[in-house]
């Protein structure tokens, strides 16, 4: 099956951005500092509209299948 013209000049296209500016999907974040980032904001929307106790009852759902 032939390429469609022009995906690989996207795909040459895509590389040589992904070596100017860094490959961005190299860069992770590790999953406390994502948590931490989160976590703030979920509780403030909780609180703000009054979903907390939904918050309390998912996690301590999620919790009990964690075994904890």
């Amino acid at each position: 099956m032939a390429d469609p013209a022009g995906v690989t000049a996207t795909r040459a296209r895509g590389h040589r951005a992904a070596e100017v500016f860094g490959d961005q999907r190299s860069d992770r974040r590790h999953p406390l500092v994502a948590a931490a980032m989160a976590l703030p904001l979920a509780a403030l929307l909780a609180i703000v509209f009054g979903g907390w106790e939904a918050v309390v009852t998912q996690a301590s759902s999620v919790a009990g299948m964690l075994g904890r």
